[in-house]
């Protein structure tokens, strides 16, 4: 592990979270020291959980509008996405997938097994994003999910079935990288 040097921090932005210029000092090749200047935007660690029905060989997906992916050529801005969402302050991982999973689709997720966190973005975001599977029952009750209004969340859910899935992975059908890393976890898992 190198040595970093912080020499400054300037925040460029702090309105919902920060945004920070770090120019930082740290050992390039032959161990001269190297000094590099990164806008970093800080924000929360998050989860994100895959629901899959077994019985049924399904898995319940949503979609929603993201303005950055409009914004990046995205002609709708909608996107397939597993659930997810941030971890509340004194929140668990697994305690926040379970309360997303229960905003966004109404189900409540059974037998949840975490299977890795990452950076989404770790040339330029803080952010952890824990990723879990868990089990739904997509014939049981639930409430009636579709996010939180007073968060601008207008989500709907998508059921979809196990081949399908598998083909759209196969073929370039999903753009959400969270959601990818979750269903190519579970297709290696489940081959059938």
């Amino acid at each position: 592990m190198s040595e970093v040097k912080i020499i400054s921090t300037n925040t460029l932005s702090d309105k919902k979270y920060p945004l920070k210029e770090i120019n930082f000092q740290k050992p390039g090749h032959g161990g001269r020291p190297v000094e590099h200047l990164h806008e970093i935007y800080y924000r929360p660690d998050a989860v994100a959980v895959l629901l899959v029905d077994y019985e049924e060989s399904k898995l319940l997906l949503t979609t929603q509008f993201r303005v950055a992916s409009y914004m990046n050529g995205n002609p709708s801005g909608d996107l397939i996405e597993a659930c997810a969402g941030l971890i509340d302050k004194g929140e668990t991982p697994e305690e926040a997938a379970k309360r997303e999973a229960l905003e966004e689709t109404g189900f409540e997720v059974h037998d949840m097994k975490k299977v890795g966190a990452v950076y989404p973005s770790a040339g330029g975001v803080t952010e952890y994003l824990h990723l879990f599977i868990g089990r739904y029952d997509s014939k049981g009750e639930h409430a009636e999910g579709g996010g939180l209004e007073s968060e601008g969340e207008y989500i709907e859910l998508l059921e979809m079935p196990f081949e399908e899935a598998r083909e759209k992975v196969l073929h370039g059908g999903f753009n959400d990288a969270k959601t990818l890393i979750l269903l190519q976890h579970f297709f290696l898992q489940h081959k059938d």
